[in-house]
């Protein structure tokens, strides 16, 4: 973990595009692996390891419910690279005022 709270396994856990996909499915709410699995289309071993990338890195938790493990996503990974993105937004947003304000200067010196 880096000094702004941002983990870089986080973003490498993400990165690749299966992954992505499970994310983005489970942003609808807690899934078996079988229902993953049949939604991407892909064979249930693949899942599991990507799953398990995913867990490890912390982005989902897992439950146990009988003999299906459910998966959900964890809040906290993405407040934290929120939170670190954040920092790049509000250097951006101090960049661009700064270039607004150097444009209305020069538009006023043109004007005088």
């Amino acid at each position: 973990m880096n000094k702004s709270g941002m983990d870089i396994t986080t973003l490498s856990a993400l990165a690749e595009p299966t992954r992505m996909n499970i994310v983005s499915l489970l942003r609808e709410g807690p899934m078996a692996v079988g229902d993953i699995s049949d939604r991407l289309e892909l064979r249930q071993p693949q899942v599991s390891k990507h799953l398990k990338v995913l867990s490890d890195s912390g982005i989902v938790e897992v439950r146990i419910d009988a003999n299906r493990r459910i998966y959900k996503l964890r809040s906290e990974p993405f407040k934290a690279m929120n939170a670190w993105l954040q920092s790049f937004r509000d250097m951006m947003e101090d960049r661009l005022d700064n270039l607004d304000n150097y444009l209305h200067e020069l538009q006023n010196e043109k004007k005088t």
